[in-house]
């Protein structure tokens, strides 16, 4: 399997788009600082650009360089990460319009996958996380799904399963601790 997600890992930084598992259903991903890239993932998706992405990363140390977090939000996220749970964060300069979107800030995940943070170690940053399916359809759960749906437009698809929760994950706002996805 390593060999499998070090092939998916160099096809991510050589600017193409993967499937891979997450906790609960299929993911789109690409190297989220290469512009035609994440174009790519968005018209693959049929989705606009001004919605944003969610960054994921092995752990809270490979996020950190693009977020602004306070020590003690550090502490927080990471003492629920990893996990389905996806927090909308203040960004730096460092993360490009075309992940953010028309929004301020950028929603980061630690996953609870081993396939996916193995994925962002093996790629040595963060990466795009949407989920596999056209906008408005439903997500792929397995690879054969992602195929079918996608197969013929993305670079390669990681084998795996995917874990425990049945839905995507929860989009919580760190600053006001609103939900924006349940």
């Amino acid at each position: 399997m390593n060999q499998h997600l070090q092939s998916a890992a160099e096809i991510i930084q050589a600017g193409g788009v993967v499937a891979y598992p997450t906790e609960s259903v299929y993911g789109l991903g690409c190297d989220p600082f290469n512009e035609e890239a994440v174009m790519r993932l968005l018209a693959i998706k049929l989705r606009p650009v001004d919605k944003g992405l969610i960054l994921i990363g092995a752990d809270l140390q490979q996020l950190a360089p693009y977020v602004e977090l306070t020590a003690e939000e550090q502490q927080q996220l990471a003492a629920g990460w990893p996990a389905p749970l996806t927090w909308l964060v203040p960004v730096t300069d460092a993360v490009p319009a075309w992940v953010r979107g028309e929004h301020p800030k950028v929603a980061i995940r630690v996953p609870d996958h081993p396939l996916a943070r193995e994925l962002c170690r093996l790629v040595g940053h963060p990466i795009i996380s949407t989920s596999a399916n056209l906008s408005g359809r439903p997500s792929a759960r397995n690879r054969f799904q992602v195929a079918r749906q996608l197969g013929d437009q993305l670079d390669f698809i990681v084998s795996g399963a995917c874990d425990r929760a049945n839905k995507p994950s929860t989009i919580i706002d760190l600053e006001s601790g609103r939900t924006l996805r349940a």
